[in-house]
């Protein structure tokens, strides 16, 4: 559902301040809603309908909203998010023209890895920060009965070829599931450790396409944190009061190593969220599980000016709920899968 937000109005602040009084610093940026998989928990074997060319941001549209960002809105860092953004032709030079404004934005991106091989210098090169990379199995068999495709190796590969090219720390994303992989966490974290990769454990959110999702099945962060301490000694890394950081990090073994876990509907962090998403075909998402957004591409292409769209935009973000609504009885979940809203 699209809804129409003012372009001025009183109470309007330089940043994206919501009621609540966060500031939303951290951009999310879609760049594409396909995928090289098909993960189980994220959309059906035959994929899903992708979304119309010409529906899509053109890299100058998406370069003109990133900028209108960082230097009228106070957005510090961007991360490309998709479906899969290396599928995205134009991200190296996306990147380059992010790189070149004042004041420079951290820059990463999420992936399922399977371009890093071919594109981590290139990425480096143009000035992306880091990665992370999603992987949920060690096993070459379970990869392939999760995502549909026999390409365990290259997901592997690619996160080495990330931390030669100097994107680092690597950050890796893993989901558990319950019956298929959950067996694996303490095995997961001991891998990463050996690579100098830093494991992030996300509870599985109910953002599939078939809607699919069950409570029950979900493997919590509290059985993620038992498992991991049988096998581990875990501190709490410094202050344990999180922030605006989705992960509760701990220390392993004494560190350096650490492991995060991102309790999203156990252990929710709304209260200090400070993001703020772009979907590929120009909505703003004032959250995650928002059910409504905020049309910027009809507003660009009808030729407004960066002070309007920046206004339109703080406007999107001041409607922010106080919080998700997991656990609230009358939650519905989102319209669109996360493949199309960008993680």
């Amino acid at each position: 559902m699209t809804v129409e937000t003012p372009t001025t109005g009183p109470g309007l602040q330089t940043g994206l301040v919501d009621a609540f009084g966060r500031v939303a610093t951290d951009l999310r940026v879609s760049l594409t809603d396909r995928c090289n998989l098909r993960c189980t928990y994220c959309m059906p074997a035959e994929g899903l309908d992708w979304l119309p060319k010409p529906e899509l941001l053109t890299d100058a549209e998406i370069v003109r909203l990133i900028t209108v960002a960082v230097t009228r809105l106070g957005v510090t860092e961007v991360r490309f998010t998709g479906g899969e953004p290396l599928m995205r032709r134009g991200l190296p030079g996306i990147i380059e023209q992010v790189a070149a404004l004042e004041p420079r934005p951290k820059q990463s991106v999420t992936t399922n890895g399977l371009g890093l091989t071919k594109l981590a210098g290139t990425l480096k090169a143009a000035g992306l920060d880091r990665v992370n990379v999603s992987l949920d199995t060690l096993d070459p068999a379970r990869f392939h009965t999760l995502t549909r495709r026999d390409r365990h190796h290259d997901v592997v590969a690619g996160m080495a070829a990330a931390a030669e090219a100097g994107l680092t720390p690597v950050k890796v994303n893993a989901v558990l599931m319950r019956g298929v992989n959950d067996d694996e966490a303490p095995a997961l974290l001991a891998w990463c450790l050996e690579r100098g990769y830093e494991l992030r454990f996300i509870e599985q959110m109910p953002l599939d396409a078939q809607h699919g999702w069950k409570r029950e099945q979900m493997v919590t962060a509290e059985e993620i944190l038992r498992d991991l301490s049988a096998a581990f000694r875990l501190t709490p890394e410094g202050d344990t009061a999180r922030g605006s950081a989705p992960a509760e990090r701990w220390l392993v073994d004494g560190g350096p190593g650490r492991v995060g876990v991102i309790g999203t509907v156990t252990r929710p962090f709304c209260g200090a969220c400070d993001r703020t998403r772009l979907t590929a075909d120009g909505q703003i998402r004032n959250c995650l599980f928002a059910r409504e957004e905020s049309d910027l591409r009809s507003a660009l292409r009808a030729g407004a000016s960066d002070d309007e769209l920046a206004d339109r935009w703080r406007a999107a973000m001041a409607t922010k709920k106080a919080g998700a609504g997991i656990d609230d009885p009358t939650f519905l979940q989102p319209a669109r899968p996360m493949s199309a809203i960008g993680g």
